[in-house]
């Protein structure tokens, strides 16, 4: 079974999110909004397909890291997270809550062995 497909999004505390926002925006060139930035990119083996890519400051005292003490969150892509979280209780990942549906897709987290919280998204993305 394939497990992650790549990057998903790349999540970190900031003192002031729109202050982080609005440096890159001015220094990097990033279109920013609400969340951060969205990247997108077309995939390798199916090129109709547009991907997206998160970049979001959050607040530095978000709760949505725990029970992780980092300051960051990776998110990761993955094909089918039904069937990855049973893999994964299996192996005894630590599961920090249940699978959560969106219209942009389906979210978990879990905890690695340094005690990183990381997200798993199965995306739905746009076809042309």
């Amino acid at each position: 079974m394939k497990k992650v497909t790549g990057i998903g999004g790349v999540f970190f505390k900031s003192r002031d999110p729109q202050a982080a926002k609005d440096w890159y925006a001015k220094h990097l060139g990033f279109n920013t909004d609400e969340y951060g930035a969205t990247f997108q990119f077309r995939e390798l083996d199916a090129p109709e397909k547009v991907g997206n890519l998160q970049w979001s400051p959050f607040k530095d005292d978000t709760d949505y890291f725990e029970p992780s003490q980092k300051e960051f969150m990776v998110n990761f892509r993955v094909d089918n997270l039904e069937a990855l979280m049973e893999e994964l209780k299996r192996e005894g990942v630590t599961i920090c809550d249940e699978i959560a549906t969106y219209e942009y897709g389906k979210f978990l987290h879990i905890m690695d062995n340094d005690g990183n919280k990381i997200e798993l998204w199965e995306p739905i993305d746009e076809a042309l």
